[in-house]
């Protein structure tokens, strides 16, 4: 026999007392159940007798006050409606008594009312097993709310709706799931449903849970619980005065520029001098860097060392994350992206250099370095131009850099652009987007200014690095389309319990208050503050590289890999994929089955080649053969991927940001190519 505080109830030491004398049975005598019976009748007759200001609920036994017209435990009317009263529609409320192998007292009046269609109960419960509810009903439910609030707020309570005349259910607004003046279920409750559906009565339709809810944002898709939010028209899309961004003189525009090129090649060198003859370092700081520098026998990292702060990148002398800087020309205000060269941190390579407008690819001089970085194997020189093509950059500077070492020789100078000029027009670069600086950044020849050197200036007359900076043109700006930002980096305060959002613009603006939906999660989160360029801004638009703090959101939802989007134009989310892609020089064919890296934008997941559709011809890009066995290098083919998880993502032609792949397997790039269609995850 179960007690009746094992339902959650709280009864006084009283009321213990009291259970125990009624229900104390003699197990010895068990024989004549109905003796037993009798004798527990006959004993809460008397004690209702006995005890005057109070009666006994006929359901849970619980004493109430005389001038409670209910149970305040369990909700029972003291005087349920006759047989034959109009409220009640002539339905029979004769309540079974209780017995106690019955889960809960709760769970009998729930499933006897359903069951009946009474109108004994008070009001409530249909209310919240989503039954419709007449005026009259939904203001008598406020009213007994209102009262009961105060008493317990963790019980539910049963209610049926008050008949009409011709015993038919009300019609109109109040034949809502949940109506405007009834209030949410109280989470804490712990009998919120009944199994089975609720039928109305005269044989009206019975209304399912499941259809009543079908204007909630969830995928049907058994065993799935992907949010699906609605799309509006892109074409209907009409951006505020605030997005567009102001004509005024003097604003310089802003070019993002990634360093890129094999391990060892200088890159953060290169981009640490160009920081300090910029002004953006101090002679201070410069000072401190060579001195702890020269305490560790890493003398010639000292300029490195103004991008690569972590005490393991200063140890193994290496870069591993993509390093921010920032420094003006004349022209521009320039976001340096120091990209790491080791073939370990390819990765993270990829998800800086995406955000990157233009490149220098930085070519090391020296006998036996150039060869290893433009090596079919391993070369990082090759992978990290096939890369930076990839993500749409077109425009690039090859500074060839340790001229010092080779003497400044022109022929070493020329062998190096013949070669690598070749192999980036491979690559897809136009001749007249690449400039070609042979500089020195270690003895300063040719970074800011003309060369002072002979050796180099004898035969050089081209521009400088800093000229040639000037020389790039930034792509168009996505002003007038919806929001759209790829989130590279999530920075937690926990002191104030924010997250901030790191990326670039791709498209759209932001500003303080403004709304904005996360995903993959599809929450919409509140825009608390923007920092730009490591400075607090009210406005922030396309081509910026930005730093967002959102708040009411958790921050277990914001992830590095998903986007934030317009909450009317909420980018897609699969995990089935169909791509176009070009196949380096790899030794090991792709088969169906191959299980692989997938990249896009910031995100990275495992992969499988489910289906290899055919191969296309790399020049006209025309099918020659469907469903090949594998693909081997230099081949152009279309295959579908399926994802272990879902991701962000757009096809090619919609969103270029959202729409480009990098497939990678034991550490290299095997492929790149485009998304051609997002394909359902139900097909």
């Amino acid at each position: 026999m179960s007690r009746k505080a094992n339902h959650g109830y709280d009864y006084d030491d009283d009321i213990y007392e009291d259970y125990d004398e009624d229900y104390a049975y003699d197990y010895e005598d068990d024989d004549d159940d109905n003796v037993h019976v009798e004798h527990s009748d006959e004993v809460v007759v008397n004690k209702e007798a006995n005890k005057s200001g109070v009666w006994c609920c006929s359901v849970c036994t619980y004493d109430n006050e005389e001038s409670m017209t209910y149970c305040e435990i369990c909700g029972v009317l003291r005087f349920p409606p006759s047989e034959g009263s109009s409220s009640s529609g002539g339905i029979d409320n004769k309540t079974a008594p209780f017995k106690f192998d019955i889960p809960s007292p709760d769970d009998i009046i729930s499933l006897n009312t359903v069951k009946k269609g009474s109108a004994g109960a008070p009001p409530g419960f249909l209310a919240n097993n989503t039954a419709t509810m007449t005026q009259s009903s939904a203001r008598q439910f406020d009213s007994y709310i209102e009262i009961e609030r105060t008493k317990s707020e963790d019980h539910s309570f049963a209610s049926t709706s008050k008949s009409s005349s011709n015993n038919g259910m009300a019609e109109g607004p109040s034949s809502s799931i949940r109506s405007e003046k009834s209030p949410a279920r109280d989470p804490k409750s712990k009998h919120n449903s009944v199994g089975g559906s609720i039928s109305p009565a005269n044989g009206a339709e019975p209304e399912n849970l499941a259809s009543a809810i079908n204007h909630m944002s969830i995928d049907s898709k058994p065993g799935s619980s992907k949010l699906v939010i609605p799309k509006k028209n892109l074409a209907q899309y009409k951006p505020e005065k605030w997005m567009l961004p102001d004509n005024v003189d003097g604003v310089m525009a802003q070019l993002n520029l990634a360093i890129v090129g094999h391990v060892d090649s200088g890159k953060s060198t290169l981009s640490g001098r160009l920081l300090h003859l910029l002004g953006q370092i101090s002679q201070r700081q410069m000072h401190r860097f060579e001195k702890e520098s020269k305490q560790q026998g890493k003398g010639s990292f000292a300029y490195a060392w103004a991008l690569d702060e972590s005490a393991e990148e200063r140890e193994r002398g290496i870069t591993m994350t993509v390093g921010v800087a920032y420094f003006d020309t004349k022209k521009y205000h320039v976001v340096v992206l120091d990209s790491p060269g080791h073939k370990d941190f390819v990765p993270n390579m990829i998800s800086g250099a995406t955000q990157a407008d233009a490149a220098i690819l930085v070519i090391d001089a020296s006998v036996g370095a150039f060869e290893t970085g433009m090596d079919n194997t391993g070369g990082q020189s090759r992978e990290h131009a096939q890369l930076i093509r990839s993500f749409g950059v077109d425009q690039i500077i090859v500074a060839v850099n340790k001229m010092d070492v080779v003497g400044y020789s022109k022929e070493r100078f020329e062998l190096i652009k013949h070669q690598v000029g070749s192999f980036l027009r491979q690559c897809g670069f136009k001749e007249s987007f690449i400039s070609w600086v042979p500089v020195s950044a270690m003895e300063n020849q040719n970074m800011v200014v003309a060369a002072s050197d002979l050796r180099l200036n004898s035969w050089y007359k081209g521009s400088h690095l800093l000229d040639a900076i000037n020389s790039l043109c930034p792509p168009k700006r996505d002003y007038e389309k919806p929001l759209l930002m790829p989130i590279c980096d999530i920075v937690k305060t926990h002191s104030m319990a924010q997250i901030s959002a790191c990326g670039k613009l791709e498209a759209g603006a932001l500003r303080n208050g403004c709304k904005v939906l996360v995903m993959p999660v599809g929450e919409i989160a509140t825009v608390r503050s923007i920092e730009c360029n490591s400075q607090l801004c009210a406005v922030a638009r396309a081509g910026e590289n930005v730093s967002v703090v959102l708040q009411g959101i958790d921050a277990a939802h914001v992830i590095a890999g998903g986007v934030l989007c317009h909450p009317d134009y909420p980018v897609r989310v699969a995990s089935h994929l169909e791509l176009k892609i070009l196949i380096f020089d790899i030794k090991i064919p792709i088969l169906i089955g191959s299980q692989l890296e997938f990249h896009i934008h910031h995100a990275k997941e495992a992969a499988r080649v489910v289906k290899i559709v055919s191969l296309l011809d790399p020049k006209t890009g025309k099918e020659t053969k469907k469903a090949p066995r594998c693909l081997v290098a230099k081949q152009t083919a279309i295959i579908e991927v399926a994802l272990q998880d879902s991701i962000c993502v757009e096809d090619f032609t919609s969103c270029k940001a959202l729409g480009r792949v990098f497939l990678r397997s034991s550490g290299r790039t095997i492929a790149v190519g485009v998304v051609t269609q997002v394909i359902d995850d139900q097909k």
